[in-house]
């Protein structure tokens, strides 16, 4: 079967139409550069869909959440949703008390203005409410306070382990504090980044023994989505 010819040499002249086995039969008023496109772009859409397809099934990610809304393009492995399940319904159980943000977001100091605020700006450009340190708490006041206030007021919460978290946790630091209230609550996802399960049960075997999402098997913004679909009522 002939097949157009454009997303290989294009169409940008008459005599290159002409010469595509299906283009030269067109009208003498074709246009290359407007149908040219018209072609590409489905060609490049049934691409992307097949290699997104692909990279889901390569990584195991070939299920749908039943909280995902109707034509929800997010797909996850079966640990995933049996992880999730739990706090799922932590957030069903919550979701009429009022004025609760939908994520208590944990993390070190040192990532306070790289990766916890870039999870922080991709939750929110999804539609959630975050309580986060660097916004929520006022100058002046008790910060441990504020955070236990956060937790109270907030459905779930979210831990981001990095290096330097597992180095805070080591310390008993803030975020120590913080791990434990959430831990005390079971309401709790791990947020692995730049180190590994292993590394993080060598310094908190409690935390390292609850499945999460890990930046190693997926991107920040896809992990950001399926939070937000998490908890979206």
């Amino acid at each position: 079967m002939s097949r157009c010819t454009a997303p290989v040499t294009g169409h940008r002249t008459a005599s290159g139409a002409a010469n595509c086995p299906v283009c030269r039969y067109k009208s003498r008023g074709y246009s290359s550069y407007t149908s040219y496109p018209s072609y590409y772009d489905s060609y490049s859409s049934s691409r992307s869909s097949s290699s997104s397809g692909n990279y889901n099934v390569i990584k195991g990610r070939t299920q749908k959440a039943n909280w995902s809304k109707s034509g929800s393009s997010i797909y996850y492995t079966h640990i995933e949703i049996k992880t999730l399940t739990p706090v799922r319904k932590i957030v069903e159980q919550r979701a009429e008390k009022p004025d609760l943000r939908d994520i208590f977001l944990c993390h070190a100091w040192d990532d306070r203005k790289e990766s916890a605020k870039e999870l922080h700006d991709l939750l929110e450009s999804s539609g959630v409410s975050v309580w986060f340190s660097e916004k929520d708490i006022p100058l002046g006041t008790s910060f441990l306070r504020e955070i236990d206030k956060g937790l109270v007021k907030s459905k779930i919460g979210i831990v981001l382990v990095t290096p330097d978290f597992l180095k805070r946790i080591q310390n008993e630091g803030v975020a120590d504090k913080e791990l434990s209230a959430l831990l005390a609550r079971d309401q709790l996802v791990p947020i692995v980044h730049n180190t590994t399960y292993e590394e993080l049960r060598d310094v908190s075997p409690l935390l390292g023994s609850r499945n999460g999402l890990d930046t190693c098997e997926d991107t920040m913004e896809n992990i950001a989505k399926k939070l937000a679909e998490l908890v979206t009522i």
